[in-house]
């Protein structure tokens, strides 16, 4: 089996200890200290408030785009914001046990991206609302995406990796990875969950 390499950061020593203690025995993950040797490791961020992380500024984004974000507090607006600064999946402090961020850690080691259904559901809520209000019921989407990649991207909302999405298309992988890869690359988004944000801010997608 495959261990993750991961680096614990948090503010907060004691919520950074009830992590380290979390995932510390788990065969999946290789713990590495903050200054410790290791290659692009995966990093787990710890927070009471997203505030806390945006209110430092781009310079206290996480290097690696391959970040798993623990977090008590954070609301719509700023979900959009922390995927911007390479934040890949976001678990909440209060369903953060070690299975759970195994979990988060292992998706976005593979590449994949994991975000709360409830703050996606209500961005995608917001912006179907926003849309009615201004009678945008006959109103063409914008530009950027085709139906293929809307439908890749739909499934990979919905928190289903490659194989999966390869399956339910009925597409290689090869071809789905494709897709991401061309999305991101034209649109210049940083990763699966980045390019998960701006199709739910651009209303490409529609939460049921």
């Amino acid at each position: 089996m495959r261990r993750v390499q991961t680096v614990v950061m948090a503010a907060d020593p004691v919520l950074r200890a009830g992590i380290v203690n979390l995932l510390d025995r788990r065969s999946e993950i290789e713990l590495l200290a903050e200054d410790g040797p290791g290659r692009d490791p995966l990093i787990v961020m710890c927070a009471d408030d997203a505030a806390e992380l945006l209110e430092a500024g781009p310079q206290a984004a996480p290097k690696p785009a391959y970040t798993v974000l623990v977090v008590s507090r954070m609301n719509k607006a700023q979900l959009l914001e922390v995927v911007e600064l390479g934040v890949t999946a976001v678990v909440w402090r209060r369903e953060a046990t070690a299975d759970r961020l195994v979990r988060a850690v292992q998706l976005v080691d593979r590449g994949a991206g994991d975000l709360p259904a409830d703050l996606l559901g209500g961005l995608l809520g917001e912006v179907g609302r926003a849309r009615r209000a201004r009678g945008a019921g006959t109103e063409p989407l914008p530009m950027g995406l085709s139906s293929r990649e809307v439908d890749v991207i739909r499934l990979v909302s919905e928190g289903m990796e490659t194989k999966e999405i390869a399956a339910k298309l009925c597409y290689s992988e090869r071809t789905i990875k494709g897709v991401l890869h061309d999305v991101m690359t034209r649109l210049e988004l940083r990763n699966r969950a980045h390019v998960v944000a701006h199709a739910a801010r651009e209303g490409y997608l529609r939460w049921t």
